[in-house]
Order: C-alpha cells, then structure tokens, then sequence
C-alpha cells in the first residue's frame, strides 16, 4: 500500500485526489492532509481518512481543528513549518503537492531531501526554482511525477522513449472562457465571466491564470525544466474540445499525443499509481461523441501574459520568480475587484522591467525575490485605487 502526503487537501486536485484513494483503498492510504484556512473541510477529511497528521496553515485556526480531533490519535500541526515537517515522516511514501502558488516550493524541497517522489500539481514550484528543484532530484534520485494533464501527457507519451530526442513539445489551451476576443471586448471583463471555464473544473487562481492564458505561460516554464527543452521547442495551441492534453514531436517527425476526456482525476491517479496504471471507472472518451478536434494559435497580443512567460523563460535567472510573484498578487487583486482584467499584464510586464535580475540565484535569492515582488506589485496595486 501507498502512503500519501497531500498538500492542499481541500482545494480542488486534494479533494479529487482523495476520491482516488476512496476508489482504490486497497492501494493507497492518506498519511498526511493539510489545508492553508479552510479547516472545516480538512476535519471532515482528517476524520473520514484518519492521516496521522493534519496541518492548518492559519495558525489562528488551529485551537479550533486540534480540539475538533481530540478524541482522535491524529497529530494537529499548525503553520508553513509544519508543512516542511510532516513531508518527512516515515510512513509517507509519496508527496502530492497541490498547494497553490509559490507556497508549494519549500516543502517539495524538503521532500525531495527526504527521498520522497513527487506528484507535482504546484507547478509554480517549478516556475520559480526550476533551476534548483530539477538538478536536486536527479541528485536524490526523487521522480517528479507531473499531475498537470497537459503535462502527464507529456511524460506518458515519453514513456520508452528515453533513447530519443525531442524535436518539440506542444501544449494545448482549451483558450478559457474568453477564446476569440480581443483587448476592446475584455476591458470590463467581470470576476465572475473569469471564473466560468468552459471545460475544467478548478479553483479560483487557476481558473483566472486560464482566463488570462498565464496558466498556460506557466506550464510553458514548467515543462522547459520537466522535459528539458528550450523555450524554442516549445508550442502552445488552443484546442476548445480538451480532448488532445498535449503532443510530443520527435526528430523523424512522428508525434505522439495523449487523449481523454478533461477529468483531473485521471493524470492525478496516474501520477500516484505509476509506474502501474490502475482500472478506473472514469467515463470514457468515444469519437462519436465529437464530430470534429480544433486547434488554432493562441492571440498572444490579446492574450499577453503567455508572450510573457515565454520572455521570462528565455531571460532565464529569477525572471521567471518574478513573473509569478507578480502574478500571484495580480489575480488577487483582481478577484478583490482591484484592477481590472487587462491590468495583470500591465503588473507583471512592469515587475519584469523593474525588478532586480539575477542569472544564477540562489534559493535565498528566489525567496527574497519573490518577497521583494510582491512588495513592488503591491504597491503598483495601490497606486491604481488612489
């Protein structure tokens, strides 16, 4: 049986993660569940799973959830710190880090430390310390098991195919729920359009990174550092149906794509069952059901964010840490009703100007950079509601 720490066990991959194990209790039990503030739900998961341990990030709630589960043997932990403890423990064998954001950085480090394999749903882990994250898993001998579907398809269409070179890696958009429109139509764009992804079901954050295709910009950085390729072997093309989760071309010119239906639990099963696939009752792509898969290119002048991260990726350095602090605090403002949609690009385009470059950063240096972005785009916040 597979023991599993999730980080971020109530957002949206912790809890689908969770229906994967209740599907296959035989194979996996949950060691660790952790939550940043929503400790309701991680109560009713720490007693319906029974982890050995449970982390609320907020420390104010933590009276409320140790004494909830003191009629337990479960272990109330409380704060980021705890989230680099509990990766350690003995009786995790695998770590899923869903947290969001750059949250997810310091504990997948200390995982890795520790020898454990990583299921990666945090991919701004890799946006902003790829460069370290990367190299310090071959070092420990740690697999990085991509849960991303884009890039699970990825990995599953490089599966015996270590002996050949990638020619191009090409990742798929579904486009969000703005596809088509230009900069006129998006200027009184609402939180609540934002919100409304026509395929997928996800949290806030990343459902507005979709909107605005910085999701994509994102996973562009990460798959750079996962399958070692340059930002040049690297395309994006929308596909609305979600269907093709990605493609890799090789040197002969064959590609390979990976195909299903757009259900988050699927790469999340495979990622924690691998190297096994494992039978699953999920339902079943037919080509019946589809007349015909689209692919166009991506308007990166509506659309600025993905031309973005293509130019952090290709700076290199902490550009990319940079890029993502910004954006961090962009879509927050943004769901605040702060700045308006177009705005995010303009922040992160002027974090990128003006923040300090560094080529080869340290982790210090990746964390005082992201502090020190925030700080920037914060205050560009507040010079926009004066």
């Amino acid at each position: 049986m597979k023991r599993i720490a999730i980080l971020g066990s109530t957002g949206s991959i912790g809890t689908q993660a969770l229906d994967v194990v209740l599907q296959h209790s035989a194979a996996f039990s949950v060691s660790v569940l952790t939550a940043q503030s929503n400790a309701d739900l991680l109560i009713e998961q720490a007693l319906q799973f029974q982890p050995s341990h449970v982390v609320i990030g907020d420390e104010q709630k933590y009276e409320f959830v140790k004494k909830a589960l003191s009629g337990s043997s479960i272990t109330v932990l409380a704060g980021a710190e705890a989230l680099q403890e509990v990766v350690c423990l003995d009786n995790v064998d695998i770590v899923l880090t869903a947290l969001v954001g750059y949250a997810g950085l310091l504990p997948t480090v200390k995982a890795i430390k520790s020898g454990k394999p990583i299921a990666l749903a945090n991919k701004e882990t890799l946006v902003v310390a790829g460069s370290l994250i990367m190299p310090l898993a071959r070092e420990m001998g740690v697999p990085i098991l991509p849960v991303d579907s884009e890039h699970s398809a990825i990995f599953q269409c490089l599966m015996g195919e270590s002996h050949n070179p990638i020619e191009k890696v090409i990742l798929t958009a579904s486009g969000g729920p703005f596809r088509g429109k230009k900069r006129a139509d998006l200027e009184q764009v609402t939180r609540a359009q934002a919100l409304k992804h026509p395929n997928w079901s996800m949290g806030a954050k990343i459902t507005i990174d979709s909107a605005s295709l910085m999701n994509k910009g994102l996973e562009v950085i990460e798959a750079a550092w996962l399958f070692d390729v340059k930002a040049s072997q690297i395309d994006v093309v929308v596909h609305p149906q979600s269907i093709v989760h990605s493609l890799v071309q090789f040197e002969d010119g064959s590609i390979k794509a990976q195909l299903g239906l757009p259900d988050m639990k699927l790469p999340i099963q495979f990622a924690l069952g691998y190297p096994n696939r494992m039978q699953a009752n999920f339902p079943r792509f037919d080509f019946r059901d589809f007349a015909s898969l689209t692919f166009e290119q991506p308007d990166m002048e509506t659309f600025r964010n993905l031309g973005l991260a293509f130019q952090a990726l290709d700076q290199g350095g902490n550009m990319p840490c940079i890029l993502n602090a910004a954006n961090e605090v962009a879509v927050d403002a943004f769901l605040k009703d702060e700045i308006g949609f177009l705005a995010m690009s303009d922040l992160l385009a002027d974090c990128m100007a003006k923040g300090t470059f560094l080529l080869n950063p340290s982790l210090e240096d990746y964390i005082t950079t992201d502090k020190l972005t925030r700080e920037m785009a914060q205050m560009w916040v507040k010079k926009q509601n004066k």
